[in-house]
């Protein structure tokens, strides 16, 4: 997969991919990311990208033109356009599956007030947030859209399984985790993880999952609940073990 990203700060991508498992995806030639300054595409003798907004308000707005040149530069008008911006779709697992099957993205990252509407409008670009909360600009949310997309990739991750394990991808939150050594400042790994008992321990991870989701994120538990499963005798058992508990 090849990533472009068009930024007014093009520095702030170099550590995060060169880092880690996305670092680790880069020298497999998985994933490519490759960051375009936006301000080479200027006419202007200072680089300048932005000017105030008709209408007035505060702030500035990330001019048309420099961001057009960067599109075109690479090949845009071929490939899935993404704008990072605080009104678009919230990220979640659907599209960041359907992204996962792109061959070529291009991500555009605002900053200041946004970009001239006519640059979403004039290159179709499909509008994504990673949340209600405002940022400086739309790099952080790139990283976060790359790292999430790169883990459905084959190859990216050393377990394949993996991806599809971890946290929401279940419809659950992820189970309570542990490691070396079994007591610590006086505190103890659950019993049932150290015994070797596959079943047990996978029980246990799924009862931990499920109240984890019930207490912390109703909005999945219901999603969960409503959901088609396809559960053992004993993981329905200790669904409406935990289901019947009082809050």
């Amino acid at each position: 997969m090849n990533i472009d990203v068009l930024t007014l700060f093009p520095e702030m991508f170099t550590a995060v991919t060169n880092t880690s498992i996305l670092g680790r995806a880069a020298e497999k030639g998985i994933i490519t990311v490759n960051p375009v300054n936006i301000r080479d595409f200027s006419n202007d003798k200072h680089n300048k990208a932005d000017d105030t907004p008709f209408g007035g308000g505060p702030g500035m707005v990330m001019l048309a033109d420099p961001i057009f040149g960067a599109l075109r530069s690479v090949d845009a008008c071929s490939k899935k356009i993404i704008y990072m911006s605080r009104r678009g779709r919230i990220l979640d697992k659907e599209m960041i599956g359907r992204l996962a099957c792109e061959e070529n993205i291009v991500i555009l990252c605002g900053h200041y007030e946004g970009v001239d509407q006519r640059v979403i409008d004039y290159w179709n670009m499909e509008e994504i947030s990673i949340g209600d909360y405002i940022l400086t600009g739309g790099e952080l949310p790139a990283m976060v859209l790359i790292d999430a997309v790169a883990r459905f990739l084959p190859e990216v991750l050393g377990n394949a399984m993996s991806a599809d394990d971890e946290s929401i991808y279940s419809g659950l939150l992820e189970c309570d985790q542990y490691t070396k050594p079994r007591s610590y400042q006086n505190m103890e790994v659950p019993e049932v993880l150290t015994g070797g008992n596959h079943k047990m321990i996978h029980l246990w991870q799924f009862e931990n999952a499920l109240n984890l989701t019930r207490e912390r994120r109703p909005d999945l538990w219901e999603a969960y609940l409503d959901s088609e499963k396809n559960l053992t005798k004993d993981e329905k058992k200790i669904l409406e073990k935990v289901v019947s508990k009082p809050l």
